[in-house]
């Protein structure tokens, strides 16, 4: 029994088909299946993306909510425009308990601060410097935002220990449609 050449095309037959199924079937299937896990990859990655960002989301909706209602909190605090002579009478009031002469009080025309007003109302006091310490203490418990953005004190020298103190007292404020 020889090798003959039936038997050498058959070996060569048998040798090109798992070769050429290699090139036409294999290959392909396994670019195929590589591009497929890289996209799945890069799926993985815009989801753990989209994760954080919902994360995050969630994160500035409830920072969102916090700054709500404490700016409801700071709204509360703010009079109306109704109320606004209350709370200079009260201020009145704080520095003549303090022990301070009563105040001559000059209001300016209320300016726009954002959302708010603020009226800004020029103070002259006398009295001494621990009645006017007292009142300061006092004007800063009150629940009325106020500022007092100039200060200007001078001793009087015709009385031993007394000063005479000039400021601007501001307090913010909201119109009367915006109030509540």
């Amino acid at each position: 029994m020889g090798i003959g050449l039936r038997h050498i095309i058959v070996f060569l037959v048998l040798l090109a088909l798992p070769a050429s199924s290699y090139f036409t079937v294999f290959k392909p299937q396994n670019k195929a299946i590589e591009a497929a896990r890289q996209e799945i990859d890069h799926k993985r990655e815009l989801l753990e993306k989209l994760r954080e960002e919902t994360a995050r989301n969630a994160d500035l909706a409830r920072a969102n909510e916090e700054i709500a209602s404490r700016l409801t909190e700071i709204e509360a605090r703010l009079p109306s425009s109704k109320e606004l002579d209350l709370v200079v009478r009260r201020v009145s009031d704080i520095a003549v308990r303090c022990g301070l002469a009563a105040p001559v009080l000059n209001s300016a025309t209320p300016v726009e601060a954002a959302l708010y007003r603020e009226q800004p109302l020029e103070m002259k006091i006398t009295g001494t410097f621990d009645a006017y310490y007292k009142f300061l203490l006092e004007i800063e418990k009150m629940p009325r935002i106020t500022r007092i953005p100039d200060l200007r004190m001078q001793r009087v020298t015709t009385e031993d220990g007394v000063m005479s103190v000039e400021f601007t007292l501001s307090i913010y404020f909201q119109e009367d449609g915006r109030a509540g």
